[in-house]
């Protein structure tokens, strides 16, 4: 028994270590190819310029960073208060029937691949935008986070679920003989038990959602400019790399992969400060 924990252990051992391995090879090549680029370019001209003209071999990002942090932000906005909202009716008021159908038919709406939830927001969601608003053709910041909101639901309402189903149930029945209603309890008593849980949640939908390229680039318009309202189109660092890799070559390909760099530290920052909130919380 003692010989078979020791073999697991080290089993373990060794897939976190690959784990650890991967994410430093990946921030090894990410990097070693970057600074060079960056340093050629210039710091300030390609993070704060406003113009991208490849075939010019002009490359400001800025309009491209603001356009990622709308998309995102927007989506966490509408995302997150019906993700979270979601769970705690799964978790503490929906009828087990009904749970039965609903639980599966969220884990399928995680299932699905990002074309198909782009191709829906192609088909339905722009039209419908472009008839609400007149005069825009329905490619924008709106239709982006709108699809970003959706497919970010799945990942935010199983983790919160769990969050909350693994509140002892005491914290509820404790509210409860207090005098307290159900909702009052759940939500004074075991949401702010599973806080952490749900905030791991946030941080992986922040992630689905800044990562997203195929479902983006389908709906948001792809234009390189800082949009003024949230029905203008827009281009975010990931479609901006998968639109161009293609048939990018030499120093364009390189300002590619400072991209990548941009928006691997991007979600970093972001990741970072969602963590220094779970610490002080808990």
């Amino acid at each position: 028994m003692y010989l078979k924990e020791k073999i697991f252990k080290g089993v373990f051992a060794f897939c976190a270590i690959i784990s650890t391995l991967a994410v430093g090879m990946i921030c090894l090549f990410l990097f070693a190819n970057a600074i060079p680029t960056i340093h050629e370019i210039g710091f300030i001209y390609f993070v704060f310029g406003m113009d991208w003209y490849p075939t010019e071999e002009i490359f400001g990002i800025f309009p491209i960073i603001i356009g990622s942090f709308y998309v995102t932000a927007l989506a966490i906005f509408i995302g997150v208060p019906i993700g979270v909202l979601s769970a705690i009716y799964i978790s503490a008021f929906c009828p087990r029937t009904l749970k039965k159908i609903i639980i599966p038919a969220v884990e399928l709406l995680g299932a699905i691949p990002s074309v198909v939830y782009g191709f829906f927001g192609l088909v339905v969601i722009v039209p419908i935008l472009a008839n609400i608003f007149s005069g825009i053709p329905g490619k924008s910041v709106l239709a982006a986070s709108i699809i970003l909101a959706i497919m970010i639901l799945p990942t935010i309402i199983l983790v919160s679920k769990a969050a909350l189903d693994s509140v002892p149930s005491s914290y509820c029945e404790g509210a409860l003989a207090l005098g307290a209603s159900k909702e009052r309890a759940i939500f004074f008593a075991s949401l702010p038990a599973a806080k952490s849980g749900i905030l791991s949640s946030i941080i992986l939908g922040v992630g689905r959602a800044i990562g997203e390229a195929m479902a983006v680039i389908m709906v948001a318009g792809n234009q390189v400019q800082i949009p003024e309202s949230v029905l203008d189109g827009v281009r975010t660092l990931t479609t901006n790399i998968v639109l161009e890799m293609g048939y990018a070559t030499d120093l364009h390909k390189e300002v590619l992969i400072a991209n990548a760099v941009v928006l691997f530290v991007f979600i970093l920052l972001i990741n970072a400060c969602f963590n220094a909130l779970k610490r002080k919380t808990r």
